[in-house]
């Protein structure tokens, strides 16, 4: 080879290192996102925002890592503990995380750019609509509470400050025509210490909003005797009109399996959703629908949460659009169409409503 040859061999050798530097780093930041448009037919690696250790949320990413990874469209799936709902939004909107798990009052703030997202709205989807947490009212027998109204000149706990907990008791209280200052105490504790100032006389009721049955409820009617509060009528109306991501719920009596009472109680709840940005490839979307469905009409499900609710409805009365790929996996059942498990829904014509 003459010294003018090589020269050249050695200088296109370089430029197609370069370009192959190039796509290689482009591709890599495409798999990590899976938002590309143009990223069919390539797996993508999706980080799993959840919640702490102890929660609910972090064992349900778990437990999805191992449904999602079966996928040819998805490499590895990555569960990360996090704060929940307010940090998972903000690690989707700066992609830190492609899909997560959130409440959906938090998610409609994040839509809407209210509260913690004031003036940057985010550019978020819904996969799939989770469990509720359901808003449970307790007061002590002989306490004379049996409304929300008569909750006026109490001791009621409502939840550490700043907590979700009393968001909803606010919001609450305040359908009921109430503030804190109708309150004889405000106190503001978590579940354990509700429990024990309630066990020792020194609260009438307390908020919990959770799912159900709630261990520290549990653990209560076992030594103080206590019942639960409705939240229905006119104060269930006012909330639901107000706020589109309460729904009406009922705890069902005699269920041994919850708190085995002796009569319903009617309430309301704020459901948890499984969140992704808008921008994920429509085909990844729709996959990760349809393997979630599926994974809930199976023998597989472990963790108790995903049992208590129907996977025909996983899809209806979301308080954020629904992404096109998993609505276009929603609208197949619709019409008739099944999973990959060979099973249909009856019940997933609301898709994208709210």
């Amino acid at each position: 080879m003459t010294s003018r040859n090589f020269w050249v061999a050695s200088a296109l050798a370089a430029v197609m290192a370069l370009a192959g530097c190039g796509q290689s780093s482009n591709d890599q930041d495409q798999a990590a996102s899976g938002s590309a448009s143009d990223n069919a037919g390539q797996s993508v690696n999706l980080i799993f925002g959840t919640g702490g250790t102890s929660g609910t949320y972090y064992p349900i990413g778990g437990a999805l890592k191992g449904v999602f990874e079966k996928s040819d469209r998805i490499g590895n799936v990555q569960v990360v503990s996090t704060g929940a709902s307010v940090q998972n939004i903000n690690n989707i909107m700066d992609g830190t995380n492609q899909i997560a798990i959130v409440m959906s009052d938090v998610a409609y703030d994040a839509l809407k750019g209210n509260n913690q997202f004031k003036g940057r709205p985010a550019k978020i989807d819904a996969l799939a609509g989770l469990y509720p947490n359901v808003v449970q009212i307790v007061a002590l027998d002989g306490s004379n509470i049996h409304s929300v109204a008569d909750l006026k000149g109490k001791r009621v706990g409502v939840g550490k400050v700043g907590s979700g907990v009393e968001a909803s008791a606010k919001k609450v209280l305040e359908s009921a025509g109430l503030k804190y200052d109708d309150l004889a105490r405000v106190s503001h504790t978590g579940y354990a210490d509700s429990v024990t100032d309630m066990s020792n006389g020194n609260l009438d009721a307390a908020f919990f909003t959770s799912g159900v049955p709630n261990s520290s409820i549990t653990g209560l009617m076992q030594n103080t005797k206590v019942h639960f509060v409705n939240v229905d009528g006119a104060t269930a109306k006012k909330l639901l009109q107000e706020y589109p991501y309460y729904e009406n719920y009922d705890i069902p009596a005699h269920k041994k399996n919850e708190y085995d009472l002796a009569n319903d109680v009617h309430t309301v709840s704020i459901r948890n959703l499984l969140i992704v940005p808008a921008s994920m490839d429509k085909a990844v979307a729709r996959d990760l629908a349809q393997r979630f469905y599926d994974y809930l009409g199976s023998d597989s499900v472990s963790v108790a949460a995903l049992k208590q609710f129907d996977r025909n409805k996983m899809n209806q009365n979301l308080v954020l659009p629904v992404h096109p790929g998993a609505k276009a996996f929603y609208d197949t059942l619709n019409q008739g169409g099944s999973g990959s498990d060979g099973s249909s829904s009856g019940g997933a014509s609301d898709a994208g409503k709210s």
